[in-house]
C-alpha cells in the first residue's frame, strides 16, 4: 500500500523539480513574481525559479516591432484623406519593468499619440503639400511618440507615412487636371512643330525660287552669249546682224518644231507656224526698236535748242 503512496508522490515531485528550470529564448525578457509580488528579470539562457513560490508573469519581445494606423483626416483645401502610419518600436532593454508594469496596452497608446499628432498636422496642409511633406508629418510623429513612450520603456526607432490615399473623386479629379496639363504641353509642342515645319518650308521654297531664278538668269546670259557668237560668225562670211538674226530666228523656230514632234503625247500648239511670220516678227522687232531710238534722239535734239 506503501508503495502506491510512494509512486504518485515521486512523479509529483520529478514534475515541480522540472518545472523549476524554463528557457527564455534570444530577445525576450522575462518577468518573474514571488507571491505576486515582482522578483526580477531573467534574459535569454536557462534559468531556475522556486516551484510553487515564484512564477513567469509575463514575457516581452525585444525585437523591433511594427504598428500600422490608418487615420482619416481634413487637409486644409478642406480634402478628407486616409493615411497610413507605421511606427516600428521596441521595449528597451533596461526599462523591462517599466514596459510590463506601467502600460497594459501599447498599441492602443501608441494609435492615440499617431492620431493625434496627425490630425494636428495634417489640417495645417493643402492635399498637394501632405504628399510633399509627408517625411515631416513622419518625423512630427516619432518626436512626439519618442517623448511619451520613453517614459513607458518604448523606444520609438521610425515612423513611416506609407500611404496617402485621397477621396476618390479628388483622386479622379487630380488624374483629369493632370491629364489635361499633359494635353495642353502636347498641343504646345505640336503647335511649335508645326509652325517650324512652316518656317523652314517657306524657306525651302525661298531657296528654290532663288536658285531657279539664278538658273533662268544664268541660261538667258548662255543663250545671249550663244546668239552674239553666232552673229559674229555669220558676219565674218559676209552676212550682216539683220540677216543673221533672221538666221537665227528661222533655224530656232525649225528646233521648236522638231522637238515637239518627237514628244507623241504633247498637246502644245505653236502659233503662227511659219519661217515667215518669224522672220516678219524680228522685223517689226527691230523697226520698234529704230523708231524708239529715232524718237530718243529727236527729243535729246530739242531739248539742246531749247537750252
Amino acid at each position: 500500500m506503501g508503495q502506491f503512496i510512494f509512486i504518485p508522490i515521486l512523479f509529483f515531485g520529478v514534475i515541480i523539480f522540472i518545472s523549476a528550470f524554463f528557457i527564455v529564448k534570444q530577445q525576450t525578457a522575462v518577468i518573474i513574481e514571488r507571491f505576486g509580488k515582482f522578483k526580477n528579470i531573467r534574459q535569454s539562457g536557462l534559468h531556475m525559479k522556486i516551484p510553487l513560490v515564484d512564477k513567469i508573469s509575463g514575457r516581452l519581445s525585444l525585437k523591433i516591432q511594427q504598428l500600422d494606423v490608418i487615420i482619416e483626416t481634413k487637409t486644409l483645401d478642406d480634402v478628407f484623406v486616409r493615411l497610413k502610419v507605421s511606427v516600428q518600436y521596441k521595449v528597451i532593454k533596461t526599462k523591462v519593468y517599466d514596459a510590463f508594469y506601467k502600460l497594459d496596452y501599447p498599441h492602443d497608446q501608441i494609435t492615440s499619440y499617431v492620431f493625434d499628432v496627425v490630425r494636428a498636422e495634417v489640417p495645417k496642409m493643402k492635399l498637394d503639400d501632405v504628399f510633399v511633406k509627408k517625411d515631416d508629418i513622419a518625423i512630427a510623429v516619432k518626436s512626439e511618440l519618442n517623448e511619451a513612450m520613453m517614459e513607458y520603456g518604448y523606444d520609438i526607432i521610425k515612423t513611416l507615412v506609407t500611404d496617402i490615399d485621397p477621396d476618390p473623386q479628388v483622386k479622379e479629379a487630380m488624374n483629369r487636371i493632370n491629364a489635361s496639363e499633359r494635353e495642353k504641353i502636347a498641343a504646345q509642342f505640336e503647335g511649335d512643330a508645326a509652325r517650324i515645319l512652316i518656317v523652314e518650308k517657306a524657306k525651302a521654297e525661298a531657296e528654290s525660287k532663288r536658285l531657279q531664278g539664278q538658273g533662268i538668269a544664268d541660261q538667258r546670259r548662255e543663250i545671249a552669249r550663244g546668239l552674239e557668237e553666232s552673229v559674229e560668225v555669220l558676219n565674218k562670211v559676209g552676212i550682216n546682224s539683220q540677216e543673221a538674226s533672221a538666221l537665227i530666228v528661222v533655224t530656232q523656230h525649225y528646233d521648236t518644231l522638231q522637238s515637239i514632234g518627237q514628244e507623241t503625247n504633247s498637246n502644245l500648239i505653236l502659233l503662227p507656224n511659219s519661217p515667215q511670220a518669224g522672220s516678219q516678227m524680228l522685223n517689226d522687232m527691230v523697226a520698234s526698236f529704230t523708231a524708239s531710238n529715232q524718237i530718243g534722239e529727236a527729243m535729246k535734239n530739242s531739248k539742246k535748242k531749247n537750252d
